[in-house]
């Protein structure tokens, strides 16, 4: 039994380092699960206009997960096209039909 706690046993700096090290990975992993929603709302803000709060995202995913979270981001895509209107659709001219070998058009 002396064996087993002597391996937990720091006696010096190099034997703290890794300890230490792995304590820093944990604080960076920890930090980086509880930024996700975070960074998903600045992302939507960016690409959509969208603006949420990470607690919405939260609160969706906590009751639908992944998929809760999807149909929420395209229920607030859909309404904010909506906001916006009909597009309008410029009305093209149909071009003529290019010979198979002319290649002066392209």
């Amino acid at each position: 039994m002396s064996t087993l706690t002597s391996l937990f046993r720091i006696q010096s700096l190099a034997g703290a380092l890794p300890l230490g090290f792995a304590l820093l990975l944990f604080v960076i992993l920890v930090v980086s699960f509880r930024s996700r929603a975070v960074v998903f709302c600045q992302y939507l803000e960016a690409m959509t206009g969208i603006r949420l709060r990470p607690g919405d995202v939260r609160r969706v995913f906590k009751q639908g997960g992944k998929n809760g979270v999807r149909s929420f981001f395209l229920d607030l895509i859909i309404r904010e096209d909506l906001k916006q209107g009909p597009l309008e659709i410029p009305h093209a001219e149909p071009s003529e039909p290019v010979a198979a070998g002319d290649t002066s058009r392209r």
